[in-house]
């Protein structure tokens, strides 16, 4: 039938996840937005269109590719895949395998019937190696994939570099996103241990000097715009580091969550790495594996260093995050201490019995 807006035509996966549907939204006024998830979303923006398909799945994914050609031809400007599994619980998953890496592999596989301007894979900063102190991580830098999510991820690059073709790529290694929601696992759950005075909240197992570098969702947006926008200009394959250059260390992100919440610094103990794993091992079996967040396995990341240099996407793309999470810490409490229930439920997380204020 072709393309009947005579738009280009962008194919997100993933679409119904945190970062898809703002793409959807941010990408709906330009383009021809086809959105592909399992479920289909409760809202979808006028002039966007939307197909429940299962990327594990090699028949449903060649199904759903064949309506996207039957309705919008045989051009896409781009596909932004973003569908992948994650789970900070951190036990094994077959789903790694099936999802982010056969979901790659089918998708790459049904693409073969278009002409594709455009590959981008949204990857993770975690994929590299941690900085050493007082450096900080590059394009170049070597990678490290220490779990299950990362080795995925990395996995599924080099499945993409193997197979994407004529198509021109794009891989983003995207640090910690958030929103003046939080939407951040690990800094909801920091919030949440020192909003609750948590025994644990006191005590880090490392350098507390060390910190993780995120990145604001609407930076993340332009990101992939700018990206979408030079899709003619990019280079067949390109990588780019996607974060604030800005990076808090664990102990002033304390600090400050402890003054914004209960008016006073909040003190950071460290304590030895075998301490810390006996300790969370202790918790896990007590929850019997549910409620406890800080597993064993994660007290060796702890305090890994992700100091990033973003040069190469300033340069190349011309993109520059304009927000910073420090400025962004009080209104994520704010929004806590306004509706600390609503606030728990958009991440999440189980409200404590009795807890109705920061109080």
């Amino acid at each position: 039938m072709g393309n009947e807006t005579q738009k280009p035509v962008v194919l997100i996966t993933g679409s119904s996840g945190l970062i898809g549907s703002k793409l959807v939204e941010a990408f709906a006024s330009d383009y021809a937005v086809i959105g592909m998830d399992q479920k289909t979303p409760t809202q979808v923006p006028a002039g966007t269109r939307f197909l429940e398909c299962d990327l594990t799945d090699r028949a449903s994914v060649q199904e759903s590719l064949s309506a996207v050609r039957e309705r919008e031809g045989s051009e896409l400007a781009s596909v932004l895949h973003l569908a992948a599994y994650y789970d900070f619980a951190g036990e094994p998953s077959p789903l790694y395998h099936d999802l982010t890496l056969g979901g790659t592999e089918h998708l790459l596989d049904a693409l073969r019937d278009f002409r594709v301007e455009q590959l981008v894979f949204s990857g993770s900063l975690l994929v590299m190696k941690p900085a050493e102190e007082g450096e900080r991580i590059e394009e170049s830098s070597a990678t490290e994939a220490s779990w299950d999510y990362p080795r995925s991820k990395l996995e599924a690059e080099e499945l993409i570099r193997e197979q994407h073709r004529d198509i021109p790529a794009v891989l983003l290694r995207i640090a910690g996103v958030y929103t003046e929601d939080c939407e951040s696992i690990p800094i909801a759950q920091q919030i949440r241990r020192i909003y609750e005075k948590s025994f644990e909240s006191y005590f880090f197992p490392g350098d507390p000097s060390h910190g993780q570098a995120f990145v604001h969702m609407d930076d993340l947006v332009a990101c992939f715009r700018r990206v979408v926008q030079l899709r003619d200009q990019l280079a067949r394959d390109e990588v780019f580091l996607i974060a604030e250059p800005d990076v808090m260390s664990y102990a002033e992100l304390q600090d400050v969550l402890g003054a914004l919440i209960h008016g006073k610094e909040w003190p950071t103990i460290v304590v030895p790495k075998p301490i810390a794993k006996a300790g969370a091992w202790v918790q896990v079996k007590l929850k019997g594996g549910k409620g406890a967040f800080i597993k064993p396995w994660m007290i060796d990341l702890a305090d890994a260093q992700y100091a990033v240099d973003i040069k190469h996407a300033q340069g190349r793309l011309g993109w520059n995050p304009v927000r910073r999470l420090r400025d962004t810490l009080g209104e994520m409490v704010r929004r806590l201490k306004d509706d600390p229930k609503g606030w728990y439920a958009k991440n999440k997380l189980p409200f404590p019995e009795g807890k109705a204020s920061a109080a």
